[in-house]
């Protein structure tokens, strides 16, 4: 298992892991190729985006893939916290594919994901998790998650917070 960035080799790929998902929104949300007329104009405001760009923070993507080249999920990590990621989004939001799930790929997503935050010299970074996703935050605390006071969305949605610090 490997963490890649998105490139146009994984345009066929991509596509079969977000119709995987159906009506749902995917997350995250950044790696969504709606809007877009190509996968290489999808790419190109991804790299765009990277770096930062308006209301975009820098940030990088990555997909978890096996050995099979199959994507198993997705992972975007912000380098920097606003109000909105501070108190809702985090640092960190990933995904795996429906078909995966209950398999330890986000518990090893999210563990790939935090050697990427050593690497561009983060010292901490924030995970939100849904209060009802057990699963996500059960991934959070075995990956060495503290859990923090929640926030609640605009939506009312109650967003369970954790630090883990690197």
């Amino acid at each position: 298992m490997r963490l890649v960035e998105p490139s146009i080799e994984w345009e066929q790929e991509h596509c079969t892991y977000i119709d995987e998902w159906g009506q749902n929104r995917l997350i995250p949300s950044s790696l969504n190729l709606e809007g877009y007329q190509s996968y290489s104009e999808f790419i190109a405001e991804l790299d765009k985006r990277k770096k930062g760009d308006g209301k975009w923070l820098p940030f990088s993507s990555y997909f978890l893939v096996n050995d099979d080249n199959r994507i198993l999920g997705m992972i975007d990590i912000r380098h920097e916290l606003n109000d909105f990621l501070y108190r809702i989004g985090g640092n960190i939001g990933y995904s795996v594919r429906p078909t995966e799930r209950k398999k330890g790929y986000a518990t090893l997503a999210l563990k790939l994901g935090l050697e990427k935050c050593r690497d561009l010299g983060m010292k901490e970074v924030l995970i939100t998790c849904d209060q009802d996703n057990i699963g996500s935050a059960k991934v959070i605390i075995n990956n060495g998650g503290v859990e923090a006071h929640s926030e609640t969305d605009s939506d009312g949605t109650v967003k369970r917070r954790f630090w883990i610090y690197l």
